[in-house]
């Protein structure tokens, strides 16, 4: 029988266009998150990260969570959920005050937040992250603990993450509908890149694309932060398609072929290896498929993933992501377990390429280790650190201010230039 669920567990629920998937941890004495339990059920009703069946995503919901808490033992009544679809947008804003060279005390610090709750401008958009990022003392950035110092003027850069308000809204109805408590929705980059992506990283600049299977998300990270994200309207389930399509064969049939034997690369070989295709007409295996080669289902693949890297490309020319031959891009999510397409994507980007997995779990199921599974590890990281929003203090969850974003995209345009 469950027990109840003790003080501090995290619930991670991340609801994708292939799997929903659910964590249960609990920090440990150290401070590490342990695993408690896991589940997994196939995602029916989302399409495109966007949910377009409540009934079936709401049952996939049910059901993963179920096998969560039966692995784990205990009956959770909360989550953090993970926010994919498309209409994401990052900003940063920045405000500023004259301290007149005294030492900054706490209320300093808190009415300089209250100042720059007041300056985000989400534009119509819903508000998911408004969280102070840095602060500056005197023009110099990067402080994060100003309490006590002397300064003639004291500022602060405000991470803001927006999305389009009805989506946001039928994933919170979707969550509350299997009585579940939504603690907070979290855009998936932000959760992603806690899980993949080193302090280092995110200080030096990266660039970060999560593979989903109906969605691809190019972020860039650069300050410690988030500074720019894009969404493509692509993903990996598109090659999965494209191969049901070209071999006439069901999705399912399709996506295995894929999975088993595709790949990214092609090689002399591939053109003697022969897989067989099971026909949308088969009934239990009873007509024999044809066959194809290895290499005819790799020239499937390749074409989807040319046109796929091409989106990439020119989200990552929109972010500014440009410069020196070194600056890193991390894969992850589902297309990311793809064979081969580590070393693809290097050579298609130009850019020196890893694939991210989630670390830093304890008792993390093997099977829940890949980067598929980056984007759960990465909401059950952010839940542990549960780091201060602006809108917990704020009347209303979006505050309009009185003139244009002057002053939003200085940060952004800094961290670019550097590029």
């Amino acid at each position: 029988m469950a027990k109840a669920a003790p003080e501090g567990l995290i619930t991670a629920l991340d609801i994708g266009s292939s799997k929903v998937s659910a964590m249960i941890a609990q920090k440990g004495d150290g401070g590490e998150l342990i695993v408690l339990g896991t589940g997994q059920r196939e995602s029916r009703g989302v399409k495109r990260g966007y949910i377009a069946d409540m009934a079936a995503t709401e049952a996939a919901v049910r059901e993963a969570v179920e096998q969560a808490e039966r692995i784990a033992g205990i009956n959770i009544e909360n989550v953090w959920v993970g926010f994919s679809a498309g209409g994401l947008v990052s900003d940063v804003a920045e405000v500023e005050f004259e301290l007149g060279g005294h030492r900054v005390e706490q209320g300093d610090i808190d009415a300089l937040l209250a100042a720059g709750r007041n300056s985000i401008d989400p534009q119509g958009r819903m508000v998911l992250h408004a969280q102070p990022a840095l602060y500056t003392l005197d023009g110099l950035t990067g402080v994060k603990k100003p309490l006590g110092l002397h300064a003639d003027r004291l500022g602060v850069h405000i991470h803001v993450v927006a999305a389009d308000g009805s989506p946001v809204r039928n994933l919170d109805l979707c969550v509350r509908s299997a009585h579940l408590e939504v603690k907070s929705i979290i855009a998936s980059p932000v959760a992603t890149g806690l899980a993949c992506l080193s302090e280092e990283e995110r200080e030096l600049g990266v660039a970060l694309v999560e593979l989903g299977a109906g969605i691809t998300n190019v972020s860039l990270f650069a300050g410690g932060m988030l500074v720019g994200l894009t969404s493509i309207a692509m993903g990996a389930a598109d090659i999965t398609d494209d191969i049901a399509s070209a071999f006439g064969t069901q999705r399912q049939h399709a996506e295995r072929m894929k999975c088993v034997h595709g790949s990214a690369n092609a090689s002399p070989r591939d053109n003697h290896d022969m897989i067989p295709v099971m026909p949308i007409a088969a009934e239990d295996g009873a007509s024999e498929g044809a066959q194809i080669t290895k290499a005819a289902l790799i020239g499937v693949v390749r074409q989807r993933l040319e046109h796929q890297m091409g989106e990439i490309r020119q989200a990552l020319a929109k972010l500014k992501f440009e410069g020196p031959v070194g600056r890193q891009v991390v894969l992850t999510g589902g297309g990311a377990e793809l064979n081969g397409i580590a070393d693809y994507a290097q050579q298609a980007l130009g850019r020196s390429v890893r694939i991210g997995r989630p670390r830093g779990l304890t008792a993390l199921p093997e099977a829940h280790g890949g980067p598929a599974f980056a984007t759960l590890a990465g909401l059950a990281f952010y839940a542990a650190t549960d780091p201060i929003d602006l809108r917990a203090v704020a009347p209303q969850q979006t505050v309009h201010r009185q003139r244009g974003i002057g002053m939003v995209r200085k940060l952004i345009q800094a961290a670019r230039a550097n590029y």
